[in-house]
Parts: C-alpha cells; sequence; structure tokens
C-alpha cells in the first residue's frame, strides 16, 4: 500500500471517520494507513510513548484514543518498537500530528504508522470521545480513512456492532512467538543508546503471552539470559531448560480464555519445582487464576502512565504505567494468597504474592518508567528470590 502523502501547512480535510457501536459517528482527518479497522476503543491519557503504546502487544484488538492532545511531537524511530509487527488497531488523537521535532526521530509518525498499516484519525474532541468511553464501558468501534473522503459511516456503525469483542477472546496465542529464543541486551541508556547487559548469573524462562521488549531489556539489565517460550509452552518444555526463575509476560485478550492452555502449565511447575514465580499485567492475571481466584471485565480499564499505586506492605505509593481491560478479583484470593497492591484510582488489585513462596505479580508495568523508576524494585526482588533459592541449593 503506497503511502499518503502530507501536507502540513494545509487545513486539515475531513478524510476520516470513527463509529460507535451506539451509533455515534465522528469525523476527522485520517493519517497513516488507509483503510478501515475495528476494535475495542479505549483511551489513554500518557502524554509521552505513543509509539510504545502502538507496539504494545497488549493493545492486540484495541483502538487508543490519546488524551493528551499533541501526539507526535517526537515522530518514531526503529529503537521505541515494543514489538517487531504492528498491535494496536489503530489512534485517535486531538490535533493531527505534524512533522518531528526530535534528534532522534527517523520519520514522521504518519509515514510510520502508514508502513505498519495501522489508521490514525485526528481532529477530534478526544475529551467527548473519553466521556464516552467511560459511560459505554469500552464500546465497540470502526474507523476509516480514505483521502479522498469516500466514507460511509453507516456501514462503519455496521461493523462496530458486529465486532466480537475481547471478552472471551485468547489472543495471547495468535501474537505470542512460534518458537523459543534467546534475548541478550540492556536497558536504554545515555548516550551510547542499548547495550549488551552484565554477565548473566540466572536463567529465567520468560513465557510470551505479548511480551514488551522493554520487560526482557530489564530482565537482562539484571543479571539475566532469558530464554523466551511460545504462550502455549507446556510446563515440561519449560522446566527441561532448568531456569532459576519463571516469568509470566503481559498480553492481550481475556485472561480465562488464555488460562484454558496457561494455567496448567503454571500449577504444574508450581507443583514440581521451588522456582520463584513473576508476572506483569496479564501474566499476573494467569498467576492468580492459576492460584485459585478469578479475574473480571473492567468498565474501561486502566491505561495510561500516571497511576497511583499503594504498596499494602511499606504504605508507599508508586507512580506507575498500566495497560488492562480486565482485573483481578481480590475477593477471591484462596487462602495463602495476600494482595500486595491496589490502586489509588478505585481500590482494584494491583499486585499477589504467596506468603510462603517466592511467586508473586503486579497488574502495572514496572519496566516503563512514569515515576520514573518507582517500581523498577520488582525486577530486583525476583533477582534476589532466585539468589537465595541456588544459595539453599533447592530443588
Amino acid at each position: 500500500m503506497p503511502i499518503p502523502e502530507h501536507r502540513f501547512d494545509k487545513p486539515h480535510p475531513r478524510t476520516a471517520c470513527v463509529a460507535l457501536n451506539d451509533g455515534s459517528v465522528f469525523f476527522g482527518t485520517g493519517f497513516g494507513a488507509v483503510g478501515t479497522s475495528v476494535g475495542e476503543l479505549c483511551f489513554n491519557t500518557s502524554m509521552t510513548g505513543y509509539q510504545e503504546i502502538m507496539t504494545d502487544p497488549s493493545y492486540a484488538g484495541q483502538i487508543v484514543t490519546f488524551t493528551f492532545p499533541h501526539i507526535g511531537i517526537v515522530g518514531a524511530n526503529a529503537e521505541d518498537e515494543e514489538s517487531p509487527s504492528p498491535v494496536a488497531a489503530g489512534m485517535i488523537t486531538k490535533c493531527v500530528p505534524g512533522r518531528a521535532s526530535n534528534w532522534r526521530a527517523a520519520e514522521d509518525l504518519s509515514c510510520w504508522l502508514a508502513k505498519r498499516n495501522q489508521i490514525g484519525v485526528g481532529g477530534l474532541d478526544t475529551r467527548r470521545l473519553t466521556r464516552e468511553i467511560r459511560r459505554q464501558g469500552a464500546p465497540h468501534a470502526a474507523i476509516a480513512h480514505d483521502p479522498g473522503g469516500e466514507l460511509h459511516p453507516d456501514d462503519l456503525v455496521e461493523r462496530a456492532r458486529q465486532f466480537a469483542g475481547l471478552t472471551g477472546a485468547d489472543l495471547a496465542s495468535k501474537i505470542s512467538a512460534k518458537d523459543s529464543y534467546g534475548w541478550t541486551g540492556s536497558v536504554w541508556n545515555w548516550p551510547e543508546g542499548y547495550s549488551m547487559g552484565p554477565s548473566a548469573k540466572y536463567k529465567v524462562a520468560a513465557v510470551d503471552y505479548g511480551a514488551k521488549r522493554n520487560i526482557l531489556r530489564c530482565l537482562a539489565s539484571h543479571g539475566c539470559e532469558v530464554r523466551v517460550f511460545p504462550a502455549v509452552a507446556t510446563a515440561e518444555e519449560i522446566l527441561s531448560s532448568r531456569p532459576d526463575g519463571l516469568f509470566l509476560s503481559n498480553g492481550p485478550g481475556d485472561p480465562a480464555a488464555t488460562g484454558k492452555f496457561a494455567v496448567p502449565m503454571i500449577r504444574h511447575v508450581l507443583e514440581k519445582s521451588s522456582i520463584p514465580v513473576f508476572g506483569i499485567c496479564l501474566g499476573h492475571q494467569m498467576l492468580a487464576l492459576a492460584l485459585g481466584a478469578a479475574t473480571m471485565k473492567m468498565n474501561h480499564g486502566h491505561h495510561g502512565a500516571n497511576h497511583p499505586v499503594l504498596d499494602k506492605a511499606t504504605r508507599k505509593v508508586e507512580i506507575t504505567a498500566m495497560n488492562h481491560g480486565f482485573a483481578v478479583d481480590s475477593r477471591t484470593l484462596p487462602a495463602g494468597v495476600s494482595e500486595t497492591h491496589v490502586s489509588l484510582f478505585d481500590g482494584s488489585n494491583c499486585g499477589i504474592q504467596m506468603d510462603e513462596r517466592p511467586v508473586f505479580s503486579v497488574q502495572f508495568h514496572p519496566e516503563a518508567s512514569p515515576g520514573p523508576q518507582d517500581s523498577q524494585y520488582h525486577f530486583r526482588c525476583f533477582v534476589d528470590a532466585m539468589s537465595e533459592r541456588l544459595k539453599s541449593n533447592r530443588i
């Protein structure tokens, strides 16, 4: 598909449309790819990191409305991509992105989206759209971009109504790696950028439900030799690699659906070994299901980089990044499993831990930097747990 030419010095034409399943229609200016797309509509409150958001595998099946008005200012570059292929179903912005102005920019946001077949719609009242998302509870939506302005809102409304939604959908197995692979490389540092991690001391088996690259970088930066396994990997395959720890990654979709194959694997690992287990986001939900808890669909989810979370043990507040539309129901946590973190926005569960074992998980993303590093210590806790186990020479 050819990349459309964008003229930033001309008035923005009406070349795009957003339609919701309740019949609401919003017109704007298209950028990025030409075509149509459907998905669950969510909003994200982050002021930065739009490129990471659009390539975060957790956003599969979702169209992202950015509440911050100026998106695209710093352009795009290959270093800030969290996955090798397009993920989010589209993006909606207040202002139509202009020319990039940043020393790291390799291209404008519109061109970057077009190359990845991701549609953008700008010029909308994103405040109103956000209120609709809160009122309706993550509505289904269809978006279209046509440079000639040939838009068909009635057809888009029907497409939005036909969208199956994320409830009951296992998306993790569809976007996960198909084969296992090793990961090396450290987090980005000024001024050299990405580099090799320190010498590895611990072997970590990371299950890819839609893993962000920066999570793997953080593990490597803490001295982990990371082996990434597909979402459908068995406990036997994972344990045969003789890992010192098991990591459960973030990912998209309904945790109950993914849990049908993930939960038996996690339970088997917990029964057959004493290795520490650490989960993030969907990995947190998978661990909770494996331990006997339940998950539930949220009204509009938590998406953004400014979410305050309370650590119940220390009473400290962490400013975290979040991206989830499902949550663990803390009322269903079994005996022997404690709630460690809660959201200060709505009191929803944000962390759990087994009382007698180094098995824990969090609903937020400690690899992101909104605090900027309030929650990075979770990686250190995981590494410390592996170190303690190796010292005790347990199986």
